[in-house]
């Protein structure tokens, strides 16, 4: 019999392979100072393009006002235990409450954090009878959700509603021959990698022909999205046809924390029926109290959208008219695509870094195909114009140097700290 470690120190799998030359620089980096567009990486200030700070509330003043406040006056340990048991309080329904009503749906649902609660959620709704029909590039929190899921799954092309309808078919036939289970469709309201937005009302059209329930995870979309900030399906006029609502608070409100909203049954057994939420303690009191004040400022402060979508316009154009490839994007996320090998990635990154005083995500294989690399720049309303002057000429200048093969290199830099 082997040792079950031995195989983890053979496979460090295909991120933790360049561990040791990567931690501290390429993984984990540690951006230090006040949350903004500017930050210290490793003593330098950066222009950072990697926080989801969409409305700039992370470090809005009066944000750090009432989370000192409410730290000061409840501690982080009140209310103590899970909510079924003794973790309760006005303030939890409140937050409930008001969610619900922004979003148009009867009832609302905390959780602790977004990716556990849509994991846990996708549990509790779905029996082995039951089939999900998901988008192909759900986010890891629905797929880990997937894997839960004892029954049959379909997957369908990435906003593909024709490929979509082929899926619902199947499962239709399937529950037809079962003679049991139901059909829930998952999707995002905005893709956060590719920023393009999920197809709902096409596929909501879809209920004119099948019989199912749609879920939508719009964690990229509320806030950022239709007239008022509901998210997508306010955005595409089909809120009403989504039956499950759900979204972070780790994005546009900059705190911690996830919510679904639905119709008051559905909600009510999902509440009593939420495993990591049934067995994990209570939001503490600062966090809710805080993500009332940042409902509050979401709702009632448009001019922080508005400023979202001047930044994230100005960038966008700046790279198009640059003849940099950005996709399909119709959101503020922001994917610049280039072709190159991993090594000529991690030299570039180097580049802005240490050059430019540009700081941003990169994703390279395996997480894509090889020989491609996608940046993914995230405006926020707190970005300049002198941010989005100076990001932009940086990206002309390195992407030269990446088509002349200036960052042709051999293998991956040694930037790990602590050596």
């Amino acid at each position: 019999m082997a040792d079950i470690f031995e195989k983890l120190l053979k496979n460090a799998g295909p991120l933790g392979q360049h561990r040791e030359r990567a931690h501290g620089y390429f993984a984990f980096p540690k951006l230090e100072g006040e949350i903004n567009s500017r930050m210290k990486f490793r003593g330098k200030e950066m222009i950072v393009w990697s926080l989801n700070n969409y409305l700039g509330l992370a470090n809005h003043p009066e944000i750090r006002r009432v989370d000192a406040e409410a730290a000061k006056q409840f501690g982080l340990a009140y209310p103590m235990g899970a909510r079924m048991m003794s973790g309760n309080s006005n303030y939890h329904e409140q937050l409930e409450k008001e969610l619900a009503e922004f979003e148009h749906k009867e009832d609302a649902i905390l959780m602790n954090f977004g990716y556990q609660g849509i994991m846990s959620a996708i549990d509790a709704i779905c029996g082995r009878h039951d089939v999900i029909v998901y988008d192909a590039e759900s986010h890891a929190c629905i797929i880990d959700g997937l894997r839960l899921h004892p029954g049959h799954r379909y997957v369908y092309k990435h906003n593909d509603v024709d490929d979509c309808e082929k899926q619902l078919q199947r499962a239709t036939q399937l529950i037809e021959k079962q003679q049991s289970g139901g059909i829930l469709v998952i999707t995002e309201g905005i893709f956060g990698m590719a920023g393009d937005q999920g197809k709902l009302k096409e596929i909501a059209a879809l209920k004119n022909k099948y019989q199912f329930r749609l879920l939508v995870d719009d964690a990229h979309g509320f806030g950022t999205l239709g007239k008022t900030g509901a998210g997508t399906g306010e955005e595409q006029g089909c809120q009403d046809q989504i039956d499950l609502y759900f979204s972070t608070f780790a994005k546009s409100m900059a705190s911690i924390g996830a919510f679904m909203a639905g119709d008051k049954p559905i909600i009510d057994f999902i509440r009593y029926n939420i495993r990591s939420q049934i067995f994990a303690k209570s939001l503490p009191m600062p966090i809710v109290i805080g993500n009332l004040k940042r409902l509050e400022m979401l709702r009632t402060m448009p001019e922080l959208k508005d400023k979202l979508w001047s930044n994230a316009l100005k960038l966008q154009n700046g790279l198009k008219e640059r003849g940099f490839d950005i996709g399909n994007t119709n959101t503020p996320v922001t994917p610049v695509y280039m072709k190159g090998g991993v090594e000529e990635a991690t030299a570039m990154v180097m580049d802005l870094r240490e050059n430019y005083g540009i700081f941003a995500s990169i994703v390279v294989y395996p997480v894509i195909p090889k020989g491609h690399i996608i940046y993914r720049l995230i405006p926020s309303a707190v970005h300049t114009d002198a941010d989005i002057a100076e990001t932009l000429k940086a990206f002309s200048e390195t992407k030269a140097k990446l088509d002349a093969g200036a960052y042709k290199v051999d293998a991956v830099p040694d930037m790990a700290e602590n050596k």
